[in-house]
């Protein structure tokens, strides 16, 4: 090619185009589409929801609201269903009953007629040992432990009664149950300790000292109790025992009946176990034909009563 060519070839230039700027979204376009997306993920996260929701229903999953899965019981609706056991148990059976049942694990209480005063009996043994322990600091002499073994396992009266002067007698133990945290129980006069006077709330509270640390006694002493109460003579094991499962860890008990013109006082409290659950229970009646009847009235109650607290 010659350079006249090359100067009369006309040049070719190569232009890249130009990039056209877009504009920017206005404000409330950008408002609007952050919105959009927030409803989408909070729709996602609701189906999901959902979505777990009726496989634990189909599952019988806690939360389920199947009817085969009762919801577990409170403080109301366990007193409501004691009414029914206790009606059912006493049905044509004379006298008067008073029960209360305190589930420690999880605070529910069922009672019925938890400020009737019924006479103790010998479950009063259980409030001269908390008295005496409370006076000494929970150091006994080897007599006064010796007679405390025989009372409360045992249900030894003259023990009872010899520990009953130790404390001071009715004036004694009323100075005691102040500190307990007994307010409607009234010590029997002229040394008739069993004719000491009581009621469920305050049955309920005494086995509180022994069973949980919301007590004025220390911690020994508080065993102490307990293990006799887990030892008591096999006459002397029937009661609110009914209410602990077979096999279980064992129940603690104390006992008391006395014959009177209007029939027999028979009471029973103590600590069962039933279905993982640790129970106070008490269960106090009066006026019933023979202890016999009073033994079954007040087992068959114990056994329904626990149930009706936990549930099961």
């Amino acid at each position: 090619m010659s350079t006249d060519q090359l100067l009369s070839e006309p040049e070719t230039i190569t232009r890249r185009p130009v990039p056209v700027a877009r504009p920017m979204p206005s404000l409330r376009f950008r408002r609007v589409r952050a919105l959009v997306l927030l409803v989408a993920v909070v729709l996602l996260v609701w189906g999901g929801v959902r979505l777990i929701g009726w496989v634990a229903s189909d599952a019988g999953g806690p939360g389920s609201g199947r009817a085969d899965v009762p919801p577990p019981p409170t403080s109301q609706s366990a007193s409501a269903a004691l009414v029914d056991v206790v009606a059912a148990r006493t049905q044509g059976i004379k006298g008067d009953t008073a029960v209360g049942v305190l589930d420690l694990g999880t605070g529910v209480t069922a009672t019925y007629a938890v400020d009737k005063v019924f006479p103790t009996a010998s479950i009063v043994k259980l409030d001269i040992l908390a008295a005496l322990l409370l006076q000494s600091d929970g150091e006994l002499t080897q007599g006064q432990e010796a007679r405390a073994k025989r009372m409360i396992q045992n249900s030894d009266n003259a023990a009872a009664t010899a520990l009953w002067k130790a404390i001071g007698g009715a004036k004694g133990l009323n100075r005691a149950n102040q500190t307990l945290g007994l307010t409607r129980t009234t010590p029997g006069t002229q040394a008739r300790w069993g004719l000491t006077t009581t009621t469920v709330a305050d049955q309920l509270r005494l086995l509180s000292v022994i069973f949980t640390d919301d007590s004025p006694l220390s911690a020994e002493s508080r065993g102490f109790v307990r293990t006799l109460m887990g030892h008591v003579a096999d006459d002397q094991a029937w009661g609110v025992s009914a209410g602990d499962d077979p096999g279980g860890a064992g129940s603690h008990l104390k006992n008391g009946w006395l014959p009177r013109s209007g029939g027999w006082i028979v009471n029973s409290v103590g600590q069962v176990e039933h279905a993982g659950h640790t129970l106070l229970v008490v269960a106090l009646s009066d006026g019933r034909p023979s202890k016999s009847v009073g033994i079954d009235v007040l087992e068959g109650i114990s056994a329904d009563a626990v149930k009706a607290t936990t549930g099961g």
